[in-house]
């Protein structure tokens, strides 16, 4: 009977060192194959597009494209490919943000190896994987009534870019007064607008003017 194929592992993380670190963590594993590392969002696309990795290891705070954004991206472009966050940071927007995005697990980077790569397995089955603080915030929205105000359903920020949209400012424009780039505005815009049920950045304007967004 011949060995199941190795995980393809792709690692999308702007610092060297984590790269060079799991890197090293995971050829460990005769089961996982890293094809390779990417320093931002663009080249985990690129590089995603090349490799066809079967998970990607993604980090949220990079520059240029976030983490984020690179995962709704890659989740749109290549579905058959399974992308698990690991990051430092693990606050409710970024949690709710990155599922909503398509992440299947969101993992902090003080996990355990084995932990991790019981994730990476799972990732490529097709089973998430949460920390304990992602799966209790979870919990919360599912025991949460639910939203009784239009906007509701936007995150903070994307109420922050919802309302620059409503006063006719460009990507370009919101991109500076939010310190966001532009990559992740047109992400926050993609992502506003089936949440309001809209079309284009113009419904997306007249609703928030029509329901009084404050």
């Amino acid at each position: 009977m011949s060995a199941s194929p190795a995980v393809r592992v792709l690692i999308a993380d702007d610092h060297q060192v984590v790269r060079e670190g799991l890197r090293m963590i995971l050829a460990e594993q005769q089961e996982l194959d890293v094809v390779g590392d990417a320093p931002s969002g663009e080249d985990a696309l690129r590089l995603a597009a090349r490799l066809r990795p079967d998970v990607v290891l993604m980090d949220l705070q990079m520059p240029g494209m976030n983490g984020i954004e690179a995962t709704r991206r890659l989740c749109a472009e290549r579905p058959g490919v399974a992308v698990l966050i690991l990051t430092t940071f693990g606050d409710d927007e970024q949690v709710r943000e990155a599922i909503q995005a398509g992440a299947i697990g969101y993992l902090l980077k003080d996990v355990l190896k084995d932990e991790l790569v019981r994730a990476i397995r799972a990732a490529a089955r097709g089973t998430p994987t949460l920390d304990p603080r992602a799966q209790r915030l979870l919990m919360r929205q599912v025991s949460e009534p639910p939203p009784s105000s239009p906007f509701d359903a936007l995150t903070p920020r994307e109420r922050d870019v919802l309302r620059l949209v409503a006063r006719g400012a460009s990507n370009k424009q919101i991109a500076a007064q939010l310190f966001l780039s532009i990559g992740t505005v047109k992400g926050y815009v993609s992502a506003i607008l089936p949440k309001l049920g809209v079309d284009d950045r113009t419904g997306a304007a007249l609703f928030a003017v029509k329901h009084g967004l404050e």
